[in-house]
C-alpha cells in the first residue's frame, strides 16, 4: 500500500533546507520517491481510464511536476518546490484539457482538478458554456456525493469583483461566472493523507469529479 507519508516527510524536511547543497546529498532519496511516485501515477491512470477513458494513452512521466522552481521572474529565490504534483489529463499536464490533479504537500495536500489558469480565450468560453448550459452544470456541482466531497467550486482567492462583461447580476449563476479558474479540491486530513492507499484515495475522489470535468471539456474541445 502506497501512502503519501514518505513524500511528506521528505519534503518536509527539504521545506528547513532548501537549498542545492542539501538536496544534492539527500539525491538519491528524492530519486528513490518519484520512481515511487511514478509507479504510483501509472496506476492512477490505469484506475481513473475504468472511469474516464477520454485521457487516452498517458505515460506517467507526461503527468509529473518538476521539482525545481523557475526562480527567473520570482522574488522567492529558493530553488525546489515544497510539494509534488500528479496531472492526470488527456495530453499531459501542459494540455489545456481539465483534469485530475493530486497535490502533495505537508499542511496544505489535496485532491482534485478542473481547469486552471485558462488562457483568456478559453475562459471567455468557459463561462459562455455555462452561462447557456446553467441547468446541467449546476445539476452536476449540486449533486449531494460532489458537494459532500467538494462542496463547491475554488475560487483560488482570485475572482472578479463584479461581473465579466456582457453577464448580467442577476443571473443565477453569476458567481460562478466570476471565477478565473474552474477547479475543485477536498483536503482530507492529513492523518488521513498519510495512512490511505493514496491511489485508491485518490481515485475515488476523482470519480466523483468526472462529469464535471467533461462538461468543461467540451469547450476545451472546440
Amino acid at each position: 500500500m502506497m501512502t503519501a507519508a514518505p513524500f511528506l516527510n521528505f519534503l518536509t524536511r527539504l521545506a528547513a533546507n532548501n537549498h542545492r547543497d542539501w538536496f544534492d546529498a539527500n539525491r538519491s532519496e528524492y530519486q528513490a520517491l518519484r520512481n515511487d511516485l511514478l509507479k504510483m501515477t501509472e496506476e492512477l491512470i490505469l484506475q481513473i481510464k475504468q472511469f474516464d477513458p477520454s485521457i487516452g494513452t498517458l505515460s506517467a512521466s507526461d503527468c509529473l511536476f518538476r521539482i525545481n522552481r523557475d526562480i527567473r521572474f520570482s522574488k522567492n529565490k529558493d530553488p525546489y518546490k515544497t510539494n509534488m504534483g500528479v496531472y492526470v489529463t488527456r495530453g499531459g499536464r501542459k494540455s489545456s484539457f481539465a483534469g485530475y490533479y493530486l497535490h502533495i504537500e505537508p499542511g496544505a495536500s489535496f485532491i482534485g482538478g478542473g481547469v486552471y489558469m485558462p488562457m483568456p480565450p478559453l475562459l471567455k468560453k468557459l463561462r459562455q458554456e455555462i452561462f447557456y448550459n446553467y441547468p446541467k452544470f449546476k445539476s452536476i456541482i449540486t449533486a449531494p456525493e460532489f458537494v459532500k466531497i467538494f462542496g463547491s467550486l475554488s475560487d483560488m482567492g482570485d475572482r472578479l469583483t463584479r461581473p465579466p462583461k456582457g453577464y448580467d447580476s442577476s443571473f443565477e449563476g453569476i458567481d460562478y461566472l466570476m471565477n478565473k479558474h474552474f477547479v475543485v479540491g477536498h483536503s482530507p486530513d492529513e492523518k488521513v493523507f498519510a495512512n490511505a492507499n493514496l491511489v485508491n484515495l485518490s481515485a475515488e475522489v476523482f470519480k466523483v469529479m468526472r462529469e464535471f470535468n467533461a462538461f468543461l471539456n467540451v469547450v476545451v474541445e472546440e
